[in-house]
């Protein structure tokens, strides 16, 4: 069976993306194929006051930490108290490298 693209598909991960065993921790996310700096790859995070906390998406939920980061978030959306981050690329990343956060980011902002 064949189908046709239907922009409004939900994909959970960006083509230059997949899920595989990491080094740092558990499953990780890396990249397919060369990613530019500044790169907007989706959707990561939605604060959603209702539960009173954030829905991880997939590219979110695969996210490792380390201290020299590859990635950050960014909050495109923040309105009446929901808010939507998405995932950024800080620099240059290669094939098969994988892509990651500093967790603390924010903890460390707060903290200056």
């Amino acid at each position: 069976m064949n189908y046709k693209f239907n922009k409004f598909y939900y994909k959970p991960l960006p083509d230059n993306l997949t899920i595989k065993n990491s080094v740092i921790e558990g499953l990780g996310l890396f990249a397919t194929e060369n990613i530019a700096a500044d790169t907007d790859l989706g959707m990561t995070h939605i604060k959603i006051p209702i539960i009173n906390g954030y829905v991880r998406t997939p590219l979110g939920g695969f996210l490792n930490h380390t201290e020299t980061p590859n990635c950050c978030l960014i909050e495109l959306l923040d309105w009446d108290d929901y808010r939507i981050y998405h995932l950024h690329t800080i620099r240059h990343i290669n094939e098969g490298d994988e892509l990651t956060l500093n967790y603390h980011v924010d903890e460390e902002e707060q903290s200056t």
